[in-house]
């Protein structure tokens, strides 16, 4: 009885471990995507496939302006991203670098949420919500609603 018990716990134990070490792994993937496409990409003017890699073509940036909801999708966001990359095609400096904080990611399935603060030095910019899904090719970001500080 007490090695049926004993086998038991070890199963649920291995299990929770196996389990933790995956959502660990896919918040590490979901990190990746944010920095690499959003915080690199269209903050920090990284490239645009990376941007094009991180986002959904779907993609709509959500917000609020007059009491309306509005919806800005990806590629106009990339077109001004060009156009602003254009004008000055420099890097930001460590002064401009927009930063990142990770406050949340939340992960049920193939959907994600996360909450991050964008700071230029040290102040606070932007509180983002972005949704992911995870499709064949790995997470994407699919929408953002904001708070800008």
């Amino acid at each position: 009885m007490k090695r049926g018990l004993i086998f038991i716990i070890f199963t649920i134990i291995s299990v929770t471990l196996i389990h933790a070490q995956d959502i660990d792994k896919e918040e590490d993937n979901i990190k990746t995507v944010i920095q690499t496409a959003y915080v690199d990409g269209l903050q920090n003017k990284g490239e645009v496939k990376d941007i094009e890699n991180g986002f959904h073509p779907g993609f709509n940036l959500l917000g609020i302006n007059q009491n309306m909801l509005t919806k800005f999708p990806i590629y106009s966001w990339i077109e001004s991203f060009e156009n602003r990359k254009e004008k000055d095609p420099e890097p930001p400096t460590e002064e401009e670098k927009i930063t990142c904080d990770y406050l949340l990611i939340d992960i049920t399935g193939n959907a994600a949420m996360a909450k991050i603060q964008l700071k230029r030095n040290n102040e606070l910019l932007f509180t983002d919500y972005l949704q992911l899904y995870k499709f064949e090719e790995g997470w994407k970001i699919v929408s953002k609603i904001y708070f800008r500080h």
